[in-house]
């Protein structure tokens, strides 16, 4: 059925009733006069609070850990068993194939996690899907790959060959080795190809001996195979090489689009977009583009142009316009060949109590030569500080349980997403969090206060609010939409206090976070995401993955997790990406997830010694958390039937 504007309003009054120019900028490979490393300490704090997981710990300096077992033993233990099925957790199927492996204590989550996962499905097969996610199964980051033939029923993994890339532009050698790689995304042309964005990078000094801070954007095709072979080398889509740490800007949370629709004048046209943290304290979004099935790329666009809009620069210049700082870009292509990419912009006053940022959308009707000025989608207040509410994870929201425990300490924010009525190219609709929101503002006890300022203790600005461990504060998912093709949002001029969300029932006490977004070609509305409202959680810092799925007739939650999965207690402070996502075919809405309902292992303690083999065990994390037991984060999915 047609998601027409008529349709759009009905499907608006459901979700009320029910749940409540071309700018180039400097990419030559060398640095600009008078650059200085980029470290991240010379970071402008706004770009310290947007940069992803990744790039912060590689311009980060290290602490020293001697002071932690190197052994790996643990002090409080039982041994682990082997799980009962390797390809379940509880209900929901397990994407990654992977046994897990013994860390370190100093080192839980390097050599076991997956995470930050995306997923798609082919338009010409629905049987065939792939998810793309973190995979440090090797010790760091990688880009991870697995695949099913079965429509999600059961996978298979399978290999980027991201070793190393052409050394063209690395001082011209044959081979060049990046250390890590990561911002994985993934998608489908409409002749059954599927194409791999990676981000590659190297750590710098603060990580390892080496100074070499280069970054590269790679894409990856798998010709015909749906997902079980890749192509080598990887092709650039954009490389920023750095030998020496001496000062060039780092490319950082890239996402993939294609023009899937044979009727497309830009058939098979893919898009990849990304920040460019600039040296000089800017944050650009950019985009490139491939008319030749990924083989070659154009040279980068910015995005994110000119508006009035973007009132305050942060004291960084602006080369491309006075939106010069952004993240979380989400590329969509609506039917008739409209790009549309969704991003977060952080450009308003950080001196007021009111503490808001807004998200963008930028329009290119040409395949990406140019994109118009931006328009507004609508405002969102981001998580509270964490350092002031958990005591820890400075620099990084978080999503703070309520009352006296402070286990919730992973980094969170609220990126957009977005999807394009299949049936309709006008009708779009996008989902980004908030934690300021119709059932969460001062009428209910939670109210912003404004910044944390940088100092000694936080190097970025920290949002306050009253409410949040004992208050009236909880996160909401929001519901905007355009009925003109993306030309205006009806969260442009209104009120976040007054937009819809998907919180019904228990929600609008909860929170909910981490958002996916898909229209079914039937134009059924799929909305994923991490939800505290069963039992406990909003006390214990649990959460359920939640499907909302809304169509004309009814709307209806779905509770996809059998159980509750614990706060991630893997990486140092805990992490386990910004994202979730969903995918929608005709009969079904496939969420894909972390979860870490599976306990990690670690050596036992007085084992491996001579005379005592080894054996495993579980434990208590090893940092401050106050968990039983530390956990491992798996890719999970389920396929809910919509009607």
């Amino acid at each position: 059925m047609r998601m027409r504007p008529t349709r759009t309003v009905r499907l608006l009054a459901v979700i009320f009733a029910i749940l409540g120019g071309v700018v180039a900028l400097n990419g030559s490979g060398s640095p600009p006069a008078g650059a200085r490393p980029l470290t991240y300490e010379q970071l402008k704090p706004i770009q310290r609070r947007i940069i992803s997981a990744s790039l912060a710990e590689a311009l980060r300096p290290q602490p020293n850990k001697s002071a932690l077992r190197s052994t790996g033993e643990r002090t409080a233990t039982s041994k682990a068993p082997l799980p009962a099925d390797a390809s379940r957790i509880g209900t929901s199927t397990k994407v990654n194939q992977d046994q897990l492996n013994d860390t370190d204590d100093d080192m839980h989550g390097r050599g076991q996690a997956q995470n930050e996962p995306w997923i798609a499905v082919d338009p010409t097969n629905p049987d065939r899907v792939i998810a793309s996610y973190h995979d440090y199964r090797r010790g760091d980051a990688s880009c991870g790959v697995s695949y099913s033939s079965d429509g999600g029923r059961r996978w298979k993994d399978s290999t980027i060959p991201d070793q190393f890339v052409r050394g063209t532009a690395f001082g011209s050698k044959g081979r060049y080795f990046f250390q890590a790689g990561g911002d994985p995304g993934v998608a489908w042309d409409s002749r059954g190809n599927a194409y791999y964005a990676c981000g590659m990078f190297n750590r710098g000094s603060g990580t390892t001996p080496s100074r070499d801070l280069s970054t590269g954007l790679y894409v990856y095709r798998s010709t015909g195979t749906g997902g079980a072979t890749w192509n080598f080398a990887g092709k650039p889509v954009a490389e920023q090489p750095d030998l020496q740490g001496a000062g060039l800007d780092e490319e950082d949370r890239q996402l993939i689009a294609i023009d899937s629709d044979p009727r497309s004048r830009f058939r098979d046209r893919v898009y990849v977009t990304w920040t460019r943290i600039g040296q000089d304290g800017t944050a650009y979004i950019l985009a490139s583009h491939s008319t030749d099935y990924g083989q070659t790329f154009s040279k980068p666009v910015v995005v994110s142009r000119d508006s009035a809009m973007c009132s305050f620069q942060h004291e960084a210049p602006t080369p491309a316009g006075r939106c010069n700082e952004n993240q979380g870009s989400h590329p969509v292509v609506g039917p008739d060949g409209t790009l549309l990419v969704f991003y977060n912009n952080y450009n308003t006053p950080v001196g007021t109590k009111d503490n808001r940022f807004q998200v963008l959308a930028s329009r290119s009707t040409d395949g990406g030569e140019t994109f118009a000025p931006p328009v507004k989608v609508g405002d969102f207040y981001d998580f509270p500080d964490c350092m002031n509410y958990q005591g820890q994870n400075p620099d990084n929201g978080c999503v703070p349980e309520k009352g006296e425990a402070k286990n919730s300490i992973f980094r969170a924010a609220n990126y957009p997403q977005s999807a394009v009525d299949p049936t309709d190219p006008k009708h779009l609709v996008v989902s980004y969090g908030s934690y300021i929101n119709r059932h969460s503002n001062e009428q209910t006890g939670c109210t912003p206060e404004g910044f944390d300022p940088p100092s000694d203790a936080r190097a970025t600005y920290g949002p306050l609010y009253q409410g949040v461990k004992n208050g009236g504060c909880n996160n909401d998912i929001i519901v905007a939409t355009s009925t003109d093709g993306g030309l205006t949002f009806d969260g442009g001029k209104a009120d976040v206090r007054r937009m819809p969300s998907v919180a019904a029932g228990r929600q609008a006490t909860t929170d909910q976070f981490f958002q996916g977004l898909s229209i079914s070609p039937r134009g059924v509305l799929a909305i994923a995401y991490y939800d505290r409202q069963y039992g406990n959680s909003e006390r214990s810092g649990y959460a359920d993955i939640t499907v909302t799925l809304i169509s004309e007739r009814r709307s209806r939650n779905v509770r996809v997790t059998s159980s509750s999965m614990p706060p991630p207690t893997q990486m140092s402070p805990p992490y386990f990406g910004d994202i979730i996502r969903v995918v929608t075919t005709g009969t079904a809405a496939m969420p894909v997830w972390v979860d870490t309902r599976r306990d990690a292992l670690f050596l036992c303690a007085g084992t491996a010694r001579p005379g005592r083999p080894p054996e495993l065990c579980t434990g208590p994390p090893p940092g401050s958390q106050t968990l039983k037991k530390a956990n491992d984060q798996d890719i999970a999915t389920a396929r809910i039937p919509i009607d």
